[in-house]
């Protein structure tokens, strides 16, 4: 009998520290989470596109987030298309500008500015949904919104 208890608690301490070194395992590798080099490489260039020129798979998402805003990506094997919407504004006349677009060594940075309506403009008393999308060379990188 003393046999096996003592088989038991070693079985016990095996099984926990398994489980300590697959938690230990996970929170080193920060589960699959890639850190981003902010260090600029070069700025990329870019096309904005209209609405025919965006694939229709992303022209889909972009319509079905357009209310509440989005940042999507889409590649195929030619072109990385990123594309941000701000969501529902109660008039028009709005535009958006971009800061940046540039890539690191592990990730490619796009930022833009939603710039509103100027004083005294004459606007649309509409709601609009102002949006940007963009083209450029096909890279394999996460994309960091800014």
């Amino acid at each position: 009998m003393g046999r096996m208890k003592w088989l038991g608690n070693r079985i016990n301490q095996a099984v926990g520290a398994l489980l300590l070194l697959s938690f230990l395992w996970m929170s080193a590798g920060g589960c699959g989470i890639e850190r981003t080099d902010g260090q600029k490489l070069e700025d990329l260039p870019y096309a904005i596109l209209e609405e025919k020129e965006i694939p229709q798979e992303l022209l889909k998402a972009m319509e079905e987030k357009k209310e509440t805003g989005f940042k999507l990506t889409y590649a195929d094997k030619e072109y990385l298309y990123i594309a941000i919407g701000y969501g529902a504004q109660e008039t028009g006349g709005y535009s958006i500008s971009i800061n940046e677009c540039y890539r690191t060594k592990n990730a490619v940075y796009f930022g833009t500015t939603l710039i509103g309506p100027r004083k005294g403009e004459k606007i649309n008393e509409v709601a609009s949904y102002p949006y940007i999308a963009i083209r450029t060379k096909y890279l394999k990188k996460n994309v960091v919104f800014q």
